[in-house]
Order: C-alpha cells, then sequence, then structure tokens
C-alpha cells in the first residue's frame, strides 16, 4: 500500500513556474517509473514525465525543455519544475506510480495558466 500526495499546484501568469512535489508513504525504491500525469476536462490524460530510480527520464513532447521531473528516493519524493508555463498547461496534475501489480495515485493538484 502506498499514499501519494501531491503539492504544489496554483495559478500563473503564462511564462511563469511552478514546482510540483508527490510524496510517498513508503519507500519508493521499488517503483519504476514514477510519473506525473495531467488531466484536462473534455481531453485525454497525458502522460507529462516519467523517471526511474536509474533516473532515466521520459518527456511529452509539448514540455520538453520546459519541464524537468526529479526524483529522490530517500526523501521519498518525486517533482515536476514547470517553466514557460502555458495556458496549455492547465489541467490536475497527478502522481502515479505502480508496485508490483497494484497502480497508485495521488489525488492531484490543480494548475491553471493565465494568458
Amino acid at each position: 500500500q502506498v499514499q501519494l500526495v501531491e503539492s504544489g499546484g496554483g495559478s500563473v501568469q503564462a511564462g511563469g513556474s511552478l514546482r510540483l512535489t508527490c510524496t510517498a508513504s513508503r519507500s519508493i525504491t521499488a517503483i519504476n517509473p514514477m510519473a506525473w500525469i495531467r488531466q484536462s476536462p473534455g481531453e485525454q490524460r497525458e502522460v507529462v514525465a516519467t523517471i526511474t530510480s536509474g533516473g532515466t527520464t521520459t518527456y511529452l513532447d509539448s514540455v520538453k525543455g520546459r519541464f524537468t521531473i526529479y526524483r529522490d528516493d530517500a526523501e521519498r519524493t518525486i517533482s515536476l519544475q514547470m517553466d514557460d508555463l502555458t495556458p496549455a498547461d492547465t489541467a490536475i496534475y497527478l502522481c502515479t506510480g505502480a508496485l508490483g501489480s497494484r497502480r497508485y495515485w495521488g489525488q492531484g493538484t490543480q494548475v491553471t495558466v493565465s494568458s
């Protein structure tokens, strides 16, 4: 059982930055990869970024060069540094990871970018 709790969302103007953090209730070393997903109303979920415990990362094309995902297994956290935000980045951002056959999700944090 793993609880994931996101924090750091909010409202910013276009061009601004936010940093999201996801804290796990237990070790995440065995959870590979961990990921940030976003969901906008009427849109499909998008995998924004993923990171393994070895530090291998992947990014959604539209966020490459603007977003950076970090992972700290000792602190049981993953973070998403989001720079040069645009209104298209407005969504609920959720962190997720699978342990064994079960996938765990946080409750999500809202990011709103105004033009």
